[in-house]
This record gives structure tokens, C-alpha cells and sequence, in this order.
């Protein structure tokens, strides 16, 4: 679910980067019939994405080639889709749907589902299994304005664990967001807060929307509507004690998702807004 990103962490060290108009290209506009997309993922081999809508829409999976072309639609059965606001994949393949959206910070029914990658091939998919989980840090439902910290748009899976990267809906919006880490594993679960660090102090501009990690596990990245922000430099999964680096895009829209498309090349999508966006973009790393 929508709303219409930097001062740097004391522990992190902040630098700024605007980078050419040329590093930011569109590449395809999104199927018609997709009007909220909110997370991508990429299979290389194949050079398909995966993507889906959030709530008030379809409990399904698309798979989109670089024509921008709808190729298959994969309806998960046993899945609801309350607020499914990011997409991912391990590995090996298997794709994991974040039903983590959380507006009014007032869910308790948060989780992720797992898709196996034999699924990826039929209509009608079953999610193999579901992970539910909660923030040990929320104690009322809704926090009081001040506290929303509990909104999440963008994670990723990396070494078996989940890492979540909250979007802050705090009255007087500073830019801090939390990082979580969950088990990949069925049942239920505690997150577990492994650090924060803040972004700048305008929503529109830096607020998160979407997450991803490099194949080499080397680089995250965080997005906004206008801007990523690029961790590097970190120990094991401490990276918000790497580098913080803002990255200008010179282009803002609604964006909502990201993926690396190799070590240096980030895929964003964002909706269509006013005649503005519903696109793929690519952008290249310096």
C-alpha cells in the first residue's frame, strides 16, 4: 500500500553522488494490466523478471522478458495477498513474496511465503511454505505517531536469513529505518533488530520503498523516489556499519522496486502515476 532518502548514521560514513542522466535508461514499459507493481526480482539465465502487485490485488506471480512482454501469470493457492510488497529469490531459485506491508503499523499477521522454483513453470503454484513473524520492538497496535516504524517494502534473502529494511510512517519523519533479520525456516518468529541508520528528513524524497543485495553479497542497496542509497564495505551482515553512499537518479516517480541485475547494474520499476512511470529502468553503478 502506497504513500506518496540523507543524513548519514554516526556509525556509518555518509558520502553524496550524482551520476549522469545517461547512467539511468528505461528499458521497457510494464504491462497495462500491472498497475501496482511492488517488487522485482531477476533470473539471469532466463533473463525474465518476477513481479507482483500489492494489496487489493491478485494473490499471483508475473514473469515479464526484456520486450517488457507478460509471459506467464503463476496464481499462488494457498496465499493470500493481504499486502504483498516485495519479491525475492535465494540461491537456488526459490522465490519468496513479502506479505509485510503494514500502512497503519497495526498487523499481526505478517509473513513470507516461500514458492519453490519447480513451481515457477505452472499456472496454479503452492507455496511451500509460510514464514510469520513479529517485531519484538512493537508493543501497541497501532504506536503512537511518533513510533511507526513498522512498515516494510523492500527485503531480500541472503545466507539463508531474511533481511527486512523497514519504511518509517513516524509523524515528524527523520529518515531513521530499522534493519531485520529473520530465519528462513517454516513457522513463527521473532525478528531480530540487527541495527538502523537514517536517511534525510523528507518523506517524499527519502522515504524506503525497496531493497536488494549483489550476487557477490558485496553491495546492498535501498530505494527512493528519486535516489538509492548504496551500503558497501560491511562485515558479514552489518551493513549499516559499511559505507553509506546517496546516489542521485535525476529522475523521480513512484519507484517501488529494485533488483541487481549483475555486480554493477541495478533493475528499478516503479507505477504508473499521472502518465508518469510504469517502466523498468536500468542503472549502472559507478
Amino acid at each position: 500500500m502506497k504513500k506518496f532518502f540523507l543524513l548519514g548514521a554516526s556509525i556509518a560514513l555518509l558520502a553524496c553522488q550524482q551520476q549522469s542522466n545517461t547512467d539511468f535508461k528505461t528499458l521497457y514499459s510494464l504491462p497495462k494490466k500491472l498497475k501496482e507493481v511492488s517488487g522485482i526480482t531477476y533470473f539471469p539465465e532466463t533473463n525474465l523478471i518476477y513481479t507482483l502487485e500489492d494489496s487489493g490485488n491478485k494473490n499471483a506471480i508475473y514473469a515479464i522478458n526484456s520486450e517488457g512482454k507478460l509471459t506467464k501469470t503463476i496464481t499462488v493457492t494457498n496465499a493470500t495477498n493481504v499486502d504483498w510488497e516485495d519479491i525475492t529469490k535465494d540461491k537456488s531459485g526459490n522465490v519468496y513474496i513479502g506479505d509485510f506491508g503494514n500502512n497503519d503499523n497495526e498487523r499481526k499477521d505478517l509473513c513470507i511465503y516461500k514458492v519453490n522454483k519447480d513451481q515457477l513453470n505452472k499456472d496454479m503454484a503452492v507455496a511451500e511454505y509460510k514464514v510469520s513473524f513479529s517485531y519484538p520492538e512493537q508493543t501497541e497496535f497501532p504506536p503512537k505517531k511518533k513510533a511507526m516504524f513498522f512498515d516494510v517494502e523492500g527485503f531480500f534473502e541472503h545466507g539463508n536469513y531474511f533481511y527486512l529494511f523497514t519504511k518509517n510512517r513516524s509523524k515528524d519523519f527523520d529518515g531513521t529505518a530499522y534493519i531485520y533479520k529473520i530465519l528462513n525456516a517454516p513457522g513463527t518468529q521473532k525478528a531480530t533488530k540487527i541495527g538502523e541508520f537514517k536517511t534525510c528528513n523528507n518523506y517524499n524524497h527519502c522515504v524506503l520503498t525497496g531493497a536488494t543485495i549483489s550476487p557477490d553479497g558485496k553491495k546492498v542497496v535501498v530505494l527512493s523516489h528519486d535516489k538509492i542509497v548504496l551500503f558497501a564495505g560491511y562485515k558479514d551482515d552489518l551493513f549499516h556499519k559499511g559505507t553509506q553512499t546517496e546516489i542521485k537518479l535525476n529522475h523521480y516517480s513512484q519507484k517501488e522496486a529494485v533488483v541487481f541485475k549483475d555486480n554493477n547494474t541495478l533493475l528499478i520499476a516503479d507505477e504508473k502515476t499521472k502518465k508518469v512511470g510504469g517502466n523498468v529502468y536500468e542503472f549502472k553503478l559507478k
